[in-house]
């Protein structure tokens, strides 16, 4: 890399720096003010509160780092314009599209980045600052309706009336049923604990049902194995938004869904977001060259900056739009989460070839 490529990075990079970590304190003062309503429930401390809060940072910072390289490039790029920096710069030679690839590659780089950071990083302190909290006010994951938790496993159904933060599942009842649809078996037991090391579920205190030509038949046993499709990782999707799980939790879940014929778009648009979104970054750079190589011609810096920033927002707008709208229609999530990006690579690629005209 060349000496002004390196000096470019320096300042873009720094620049992007500074404007992630303000965002960030501000996130994180939205969280404060948003964990001060559960002070006090179940002994929630302030102490605890903190806890959360600085859980939840590297979530944010997965989401707000393409809107913090925007704003960083704008300011990096408008700041060598007006010093004439930029100037010198194209004298000696640079072009705007050598420019646009320097951008391009440091945009790709930060996105890798970005990318592992949001696979293993991100999901995990987002499900630990759930758990975390869910443990300090004694509440349960899930009761998703009256009589708990319902899930799908092949010919068999499974009801939890509680999910606990540690997955200590209560409670439980499991129907299955044979070829014909008719109840065959029902097995109830008080607790069940996830062993790991086999993959499977330790119920506790359990009593099985049996319906047969013979009558009914009912078993007890106090400790019994139990495979099944519901894993922690399946329950950690009761805990953590789509958009913040990780690509292998998506995956798992929509395999579930549709060995069970239940929709799985939203969770499909997610998976796709997960590998697009962190290459917005490189697009979000180039989008802000046109309006900050502009700035001082145009009348102003601070204008051009601040149209630069809606541009940015623009692209965020559209991609929700066109998310609700794939779910609503149920379109291809390949297609509603490419199309924003493509749409916004061609409007940067044409600002750039418009300015250099100029």
């Amino acid at each position: 890399m060349s000496l002004l490529a390196r000096y470019l990075a320096g300042q873009v990079l720094a620049a992007s720096g500074f404007v992630l970590l303000a965002l960030l304190v501000l996130f994180a003062f939205f969280d404060v003010m948003k964990e001060l309503g559960s002070l006090g429930r179940n002994n929630y401390e302030l102490g605890q509160a903190a806890v959360v809060v600085l859980l939840s940072v590297p979530g944010h910072l997965y989401e707000i780092l393409p809107v913090a390289a925007l704003i960083g490039t704008l300011f990096a790029l408008s700041r060598l314009v007006g010093n004439s920096e930029y100037a010198v710069m194209r004298v000696s030679g640079l072009s705007n599209w050598r420019v646009g690839g320097y951008f391009a590659v440091i945009g790709t780089l930060l996105s890798l980045l970005v990318l592992v950071f949001g696979e293993y990083v991100a999901p995990w302190s987002e499900q630990a600052a759930q758990r975390y909290k869910l443990s300090a006010t004694q509440s349960v994951v899930a009761q998703q309706f009256r009589s708990g938790l319902w899930v799908k496993d092949g010919s068999t159904f499974i009801n939890v009336r509680e999910v606990m933060p540690d997955n200590t599942l209560r409670g439980i009842e499991i129907y299955g049923f044979d070829a014909e649809g008719e109840l065959g078996w029902i097995r109830a037991a008080e607790q069940a604990s996830w062993r790991g090391n086999q993959q499977a579920w330790d119920l506790q205190q359990v009593v099985e049902t049996r319906f047969d030509a013979d009558g009914i038949r009912a078993e007890r046993s106090a400790n019994q194995d139990w495979q099944s499709v519901l894993t922690p990782d399946i329950l950690g999707v009761l805990l953590v938004a789509p958009e913040k799980m990780s690509a292998r939790t998506l995956w798992r879940y929509i395999a579930h869904l549709k060995e069970n014929s239940q929709n799985a778009t939203r969770y499909e648009l997610a998976l796709w977001s997960k590998f697009i979104n962190p290459f917005v970054i490189p697009i979000m750079m180039l989008i802000a060259m046109p309006f900050a190589i502009r700035g001082p011609r145009a009348g102003g810096t601070s204008g051009m900056i601040f149209l630069g920033i809606l541009a940015g927002l623009g692209f965020h707008l559209l991609s929700r739009l066109l998310g609700h709208l794939g779910l609503l229609n149920n379109w291809p999530a390949s297609l509603v989460s490419t199309l924003p990006l493509l749409v916004f690579l061609g409007i940067a690629l044409a600002g750039i070839r418009w300015v250099d005209r100029r």
